[in-house]
């Protein structure tokens, strides 16, 4: 599969840089919560988490069976062992979360555009896609010590559990679930400090990314390089409707 590309490679797996076994990328003393983490990518993220020595885990998800099964399927240390949890982030937990992963979302059923979707099913993607992440994400940051990072899982194409159900194994060349996976580990990491706020494929190098003086000088100057915005026009701010004093 030919996607967009910043880096000459372009991989389908784990790699020592980003490996959650990377001493540099130890997650020690953090409390992790992933949302969506009882199958699928969202499982193999707890995994990785869990190899980079990551304090407490916290597992979300709208199935505690799926959940508790998760759990039991684990085999790490008890100091480690991922706790489930129903519901969503609370103070009344007394608990900081200092990384927060994003890996709950909705997909099925799609249709060839919006316009042509039933409007509940898309209401309800909405809801999961947009308006649970929100809420996380809301919690996450108003907790009463600031957090350290927060994130979204890196995309690929990847034959979960889910996939399966409705895509044949040879329609694509699939990742292997270890790339987003580690590269969550990584992107929590101080190493990838100067890469926070943009979007990056969890397919492209990261170190030829951190190599390449070129990447380095536009997002020194271009504050809309990698990010998600209308291109080509001037970042407007509240400012910009200010009366000039002449």
């Amino acid at each position: 599969m030919a996607l967009t590309t910043l880096t000459n490679t372009f991989h389908h797996d784990t790699y020592p840089a980003i490996s959650s076994t990377n001493p540099s990328l130890s997650q020690a003393g953090k409390t992790v919560l992933i949302t969506g983490g009882g199958s699928g990518i969202g499982f193999e993220i707890v995994r990785s988490f869990a190899k980079a020595k990551a304090s407490r885990i916290i597992i979300v998800g709208r199935r505690l069976t799926v959940l508790e099964d998760a759990v039991a399927k684990l085999v790490i240390s008890a100091t480690r062992l991922p706790r489930p949890l129903y519901g969503i982030i609370s103070t009344a937990l007394d608990i900081l979360v200092h990384v927060l992963v994003l890996n709950a979302m909705h997909l099925y059923p799609m249709g060839p555009d919006t316009l042509r979707m039933e409007r509940k099913d898309l209401m309800e993607a909405f809801n999961t896609n947009v308006g649970g992440n929100f809420t996380m994400t809301a919690k996450f940051v108003n907790q009463t010590l600031r957090p350290v990072d927060y994130l979204i899982p890196p995309g690929g194409v990847l034959y979960s559990e889910t996939v399966a159900k409705h895509i044949d194994r040879d329609v694509f060349d699939w990742d292997e679930m270890a790339l987003p996976a580690d590269f969550a580990v990584w992107s929590a990491s101080p190493e990838a400090a100067w890469l926070h706020g943009r979007f990056v494929w969890a397919h492209w190098d990261v170190d030829e990314l951190k190599a390449d003086k070129e990447i380095t000088k536009r997002l020194e100057q271009e504050t809309g390089f990698l990010k998600v915005a209308v291109q080509g026009l001037t970042e407007i701010s509240a400012t910009s409707f200010l009366k000039k004093k002449k």
